[in-house]
């Protein structure tokens, strides 16, 4: 059994984030592109286009950051509606909504506990400049953790579907 067979999926899901960071994808990119990998969803690899725009806090305008973009989207790869007009009226589509709502907020709201924002500016900010060395070291780390968080929250969604 190699090592890539020991770790949990959260654990891998958050090196092969940060390897996908090193080669020049951006953060919500290495995000959802680690889900496409280790997930097995029947979801097209072409779909890892959704994400591109969420990068450097959406469109590098640094506001919400692209890996916690990417982590709601990955996860909502799982628990989201595949047809939102499925429930016959409009009361029963907002109560589905309830549930999906309750794990993707719980992440998010994780994420926020634990890197302290959820702004690129403001997690970026104690590096000085964007293009900086440490800032793109810390955003690596910040990605693979996202890329974790998700791989656990899409465990738990299955667990409980199950």
């Amino acid at each position: 059994m190699d090592m890539e067979e020991k770790k949990t999926l959260p654990e891998q899901a958050q090196e092969h984030a940060k390897n996908y960071f090193r080669q020049g994808l951006n953060c919500s990119e290495c995000v959802m592109q680690t889900f496409l990998d280790l997930h097995g969803s029947a979801l097209p690899k072409e779909i890892v286009c959704l994400a591109t725009g969420f990068g450097g806090g959406m469109g590098h305008t640094k506001n919400t950051c692209g890996a916690i973009t990417g982590a709601v989207m990955a996860l909502s790869a799982v628990v989201g509606r595949e047809n939102p007009m499925a429930k016959d009226n409009m009361a029963e589509r907002i109560q589905e909504l309830n549930g999906i709502y309750d794990i993707v907020g719980e992440m998010v709201q994780e994420m926020e506990e634990k890197f302290g924002s959820l702004i690129c500016s403001e997690l970026s900010a104690p590096h000085g400049d964007f293009e900086c060395k440490a800032r793109k070291k810390s955003c690596m780390q910040m990605i693979g953790d996202c890329a974790g968080l998700a791989m656990q929250y899409i465990e738990k969604a299955e667990q409980q579907k199950a």
